[in-house]
């Protein structure tokens, strides 16, 4: 997934409940652990930071340890599996000191009283633990899209001040002109696992659809996609193949209430319409003059009320261009609308009440249409190709809507929700991961591929993994 960097805010403490849907480990007792007619001597895992073992916001050493794909290749190597290798980072709290904008990972810290995730600082400068003759078996790079994992240079040094490296890769690359893909086939693997695609429609998502980062087209990704798969398995390897998850059901776009103001006082709420009675007066006039409808006259009047949940002022560039009239896009919240985890400080400093949210602060009904037509189109071309392929397939997007769900995934008598810090299975950043949940995950992946090649891999215990350190 995308790099995310965020900034400190109150997180919540929620009590999770429990799923009268149960998984445990399979005991190693019950069963003879037999590899089927899969090969897992030379397991290689391709993909972006969910795969990296990516989470608070960054790439640190004991993330990459609770990796999914080595927690996968631990269980391989008790049906002949091979070593499985990691680009290790050099440290334990991840950024970059010399590259803008790769902050250390988030931790939990007391601050005014409650808990706010805080980034800590970069601990080291990019190394170079790649070259001629170096190999890793997790091929995750952060932030790489699905185009990107094609794309000779894209772990070129000298790239990195062009936009076109990333650093990741960067470390790790067998030469300036290599791509990911070359780098693993290169590998001669004889198993691989693919997730890929997360970040061409995340990018979108996390902008909050402003255009900065566009979704990947459709037939963009599908001939990519296809190109990847089709070298992974040119030597004959079998692997397995992962959809991607609806973003907008993680908590980085559902912590934040939609309509987030509920306690604003009296005279807040009268100052608050006071200063937007001249904009709604402007809403009237071009009413009259037919330059917008009354469905978006409706829709775009401000309007704070005591006692019920208001919407947040936001910038909305969908809205019909009243600049003639001198009057900005504005409009409030509604219900079909996700706010940004990382536009929590914002509201609590006059953001969405007295200023109005940057368009990038917050994903539309409209916006959100988008990114759930994108996740579809790609997760049908990824089936498909699995299907043809005779490939192993997760559906992970229905792992993760399961969590989504109050009730979540009961693993072994512990609970586990999407909810904000206290469901156990994200971490702070809010889109990736914790032990825990990359251990779900994990399982998953062994169940598609039991399933696909008749071997019978034990699952992991996910409740040996970590979850969010509490301070």
């Amino acid at each position: 997934m995308k790099n995310i960097f965020l900034t400190s805010f109150a997180a919540a403490c929620l009590l999770a409940t429990f799923s009268c849907k149960t998984e445990f480990e399979t005991d190693l007792a019950d069963i003879q652990v037999t590899k089927g007619n899969a090969d897992f001597s030379k397991f290689v895992s391709v993909g972006n930071s969910l795969t990296s073992g990516y989470r608070d916001g960054t790439l640190y050493s004991d993330g990459q340890k609770e990796s999914f794909p080595s927690m996968m290749a631990a269980q391989f190597a008790l049906a002949g599996g091979g070593t499985f290798t990691q680009p290790m980072m050099p440290n334990n709290t991840g950024g970059f000191t010399n590259i803008p904008g790769f902050s250390g990972k988030l931790e939990l810290k007391v601050i005014g009283g409650a808990l706010s995730p805080v980034a800590s600082a970069p601990a080291a400068a990019l190394d170079i633990i790649g070259g001629a003759g170096k190999s890793f078996n997790n091929m995750g790079v952060p932030g790489a899209k699905s185009f990107h994992l094609l794309a000779p240079g894209y772990g070129n040094p000298a790239n990195l001040a062009l936009g076109t490296a990333n650093p990741y890769f960067v470390r790790f690359a067998s030469s300036p002109n290599a791509s990911v893909v070359t780098d693993v086939v290169a590998q001669n693997p004889t198993f691989f696992s693919l997730w890929i695609g997360n970040n061409d429609v995340l990018g979108y998502a996390t902008t909050g659809g402003d255009g900065t980062d566009a979704l990947t087209p459709t037939a963009t990704f599908s001939s990519v996609y296809n190109t990847i798969v089709n070298g992974l398995t040119a030597n004959g390897a079998k692997g397995v193949l992962a959809n991607i998850p609806n973003v907008t059901s993680i908590p980085f776009f559902t912590r934040v209430p939609a309509m987030p103001f509920s306690t604003l006082t009296a005279a807040q709420i009268t100052q608050l319409n006071a200063a937007y009675a001249p904009y709604n007066g402007g809403l009237a006039q071009a009413k009259a003059a037919n330059l917008i409808t009354d469905a978006e006259y409706q829709s775009r009047l401000i309007k704070f009320t005591a006692g019920i949940a208001n919407g947040a002022v936001i910038n909305d560039k969908d809205l019909t261009n009243l600049g003639a009239l001198m009057l900005p896009s504005y409009r409030q919240t509604t219900s079909k609308d996700l706010i940004l985890l990382t536009t929590s400080p914002l509201l609590t400093a006059g953001g969405g009440t007295s200023t109005a949210l940057a368009d990038n602060r917050v994903l539309t009904e409209k916006e959100i249409v988008k990114v759930l037509a994108s996740t579809t189109a790609f997760n049908n071309i990824i089936a498909t190709t699995a299907a043809a392929k005779g490939l192993a397939y997760v559906d992970a997007n229905s792992k993760l809507k399961e969590m989504a769900t109050n009730s979540g995934i009961n693993y072994n008598g512990t609970s586990f929700t999407a909810t904000f810090v206290t469901g156990g299975a994200f971490s702070l950043d809010g889109v990736h991961l914790t032990g825990r949940g990359y251990a779900l995950i994990a399982n998953e992946f062994l169940k598609s591929i039991n399933k696909q090649y008749g071997s019978t891999i034990p699952m992991v215990n996910v409740n040996i993994y970590s979850g969010v350190k509490f301070p």
